[in-house]
Parts: structure tokens; C-alpha cells; sequence
């Protein structure tokens, strides 16, 4: 008889949780200072905080479809990184192990 080894996805989902949770706090950050910096702040903060609500999302669906989450996960990091001009880089880095831990554990 085999042994089939389950694999629990719970750090991918903590990472993503906690990577978006930043994102969406930094992103409202861009948006209620929008005179600081540059002049469309508060369309990269909106652009971050739907790219944050994508983590959530594949936070959710990491369970489901690892390999489909992993891919949102990257996918959410490059959009919080062009939308927060480097303020969000800590939730970037937490999107980004997310993705590729949900992609290349086995």
C-alpha cells in the first residue's frame, strides 16, 4: 500500500494574507498622500490595492489550485510593485514567496 502525503498549503496562504494585508494598507497610504511624491499617486495606490485584493484572492484559492494561485500570486506582486513605486516592496516580497512556494512545493 502507498503512501500518499498530503501537502497543506497554509504557508502560501499566511505569506499571501500578510503580503496583501500590507498592500492594501500601503496603496491607501499612496492614496490619502497624494501631494507627496508624485502627481498619480492615487492611481497607483487603487492599482496596488486591486493587486493586493488579487492576493486575497488567490489566498483563498491556493487550496483549490496551487499552481493557478502561484501564478495570481506573481502576477499581484508585479502589479503592487508598479503600483506602489517601491513604498509596498515588503508586501511584494511576501506576494512573491507566496507564488513561487505555491508553484514549485511538491
Amino acid at each position: 500500500m502507498k503512501r500518499t502525503r498530503t501537502i497543506t498549503r497554509t504557508f502560501e496562504m499566511a505569506m499571501g494574507l500578510i503580503g496583501s494585508v500590507i498592500g492594501i494598507f500601503s496603496g491607501s497610504f499612496l492614496i490619502f498622500v497624494e501631494h507627496i511624491g508624485q502627481a498619480h499617486a492615487p492611481f497607483l495606490g487603487i492599482i496596488a490595492i486591486i493587486a493586493s485584493v488579487l492576493g486575497i484572492v488567490c489566498s483563498y484559492y491556493v487550496k483549490k489550485n496551487a499552481e493557478v494561485a502561484g501564478v495570481g500570486f506573481i502576477v499581484a506582486t508585479m502589479f503592487v510593485i508598479i503600483g506602489s513605486d517601491y513604498i509596498n516592496a515588503i508586501s511584494a516580497i511576501f506576494l512573491m514567496v507566496a507564488g513561487v512556494s505555491a508553484l514549485f512545493r511538491k
